[in-house]
C-alpha cells in the first residue's frame, strides 16, 4: 500500500471519530445513553416510506434512515442502536420532530423556508417535481389546458402551494379539491369526481400503479415545481444534523446509494441528471 492510499485509509477510519469530535449534548446525548432512536414514518407514501402486509415501515426514504442510524451508531461507538418506528401523517410530521416524539422524520418531505421555522433538514436526498394525474378521457396535455376541470390535492403540501402558484401565474382558472390523502385522490379520480391529482411525479407513478385500471391515467409531461426532499431534524440541534449528514455522505460516497435507489427505483430507469447531482454534492469530504 503506498502512503497516500494508508493515508486515504486512515482518513476513513477516522471519520466517524471526527464528525462527533465535539461533547455530545442534545438527541445524540439522549440516543447514546438509551441506545434508541426514535424514527418517524408515513405509512402512505411509496415508494418512500410506507408499510408491508406486516405493518413494518419500508421504502427508499426507510432504507436511508436505517443506513444513517447504522451510521451514527459507529459516530457514537454505540453498535446496534435500537429503532423506534413512530408512524406520522402529513399533518403532524413535524410536530412529531420539534416536540421531541420523534429524532428523524423518513418521509418524502420537501425542503421549504417556511418548514424551516419549525424544523430543520439533513442533506438532500431525492429531488422530484409537483405534476398531474389525469385521465385519458380528460383532454389537456399541460395545465394550461385543463381549464375548468376539478383538480385535487392534498391540503399542506407544498404541491398545494405549487399548484396555486402555477395556477395564478399561468392565469388558468381550475377548481381545486382539497383532499385528505393520496389514496383519496385516486379514488375520486377513478370514480370521477376530479378530472386531475397533483401530486409528486415519483408518487403519483406509484399512485398510478394501484389503480384498477392503470391504462385509463396519464402522467403529464408539465412539471410545476422543484421538490427536494430531506430527513427532518430538530431545529438548532446542529450534532444530530452533522451526524446525519456525515452519515448521508458516506452512503452517496459508496455502492450503497446505487443499491438503494436501485431497489425501490430500479424499473423506472437510471436516476436523473439532477438527482445524480444532488448524490454528488450530498457527498461532502471529511
Amino acid at each position: 500500500m503506498t502512503s497516500r492510499h494508508l493515508l486515504a485509509a486512515l482518513a476513513l477510519a477516522l471519520a466517524p471519530a471526527l464528525a462527533l469530535a465535539q461533547p455530545l449534548d442534545g438527541r445524540l446525548k439522549k440516543i447514546k445513553e438509551s441506545k434508541t432512536i426514535t424514527l418517524a414514518h408515513r405509512t402512505d407514501a411509496a415508494p418512500f416510506s410506507f408499510v408491508n402486509d406486516r405493518k413494518e415501515p419500508i421504502g427508499y426514504s426507510v432504507d436511508l434512515c436505517k443506513r444513517v442510524v447504522n451510521a451514527i451508531g459507529e459516530q457514537l461507538g454505540v453498535p446496534d442502536i435500537r429503532i423506534k418506528w413512530v408512524a406520522v401523517t402529513t399533518a403532524n410530521r413535524f410536530d412529531a420532530v420539534s416536540k421531541g416524539e420523534a429524532d428523524m422524520e423518513c418521509g418524502s418531505s420537501s425542503v421549504t423556508l417556511g418548514r424551516m421555522k419549525q424544523v430543520d433538514f439533513s442533506s438532500f436526498i431525492f429531488v422530484d417535481s409537483t405534476t398531474l394525474l389525469v385521465r385519458k378521457d380528460v383532454p389537456g396535455a399541460t395545465l394550461g389546458e385543463l381549464a375548468g376541470k376539478k383538480i385535487g390535492v392534498v391540503t399542506g403540501t407544498t404541491n398545494e402551494r405549487a399548484l396555486a402558484t402555477a395556477t395564478k401565474d399561468r392565469m388558468v382558472s381550475v377548481t381545486v379539491v382539497p383532499l385528505k390523502s393520496r389514496d383519496e385522490g385516486l379514488a375520486k379520480l377513478e370514480a370521477k369526481e376530479i378530472d386531475a391529482f397533483a401530486a409528486d411525479r415519483i408518487l403519483l407513478m406509484a399512485m398510478a400503479g394501484k389503480a384498477k385500471d392503470a391504462k385509463s391515467l396519464a402522467l403529464l409531461d408539465d412539471d410545476l415545481s422543484l421538490e427536494g426532499y430531506a430527513l427532518a431534524l430538530p431545529r438548532g440541534d446542529a450534532g444530530l444534523r452533522l451526524a446525519v449528514n456525515a452519515g448521508l455522505s458516506r452512503i452517496y460516497r459508496s455502492a450503497a446509494i446505487g443499491e438503494i435507489y436501485g431497489a425501490w427505483f430500479g424499473s423506472l430507469g437510471k436516476p436523473s441528471k439532477v438527482l445524480v447531482m444532488t448524490y454528488l454534492f450530498g457527498a461532502l469530504p471529511e
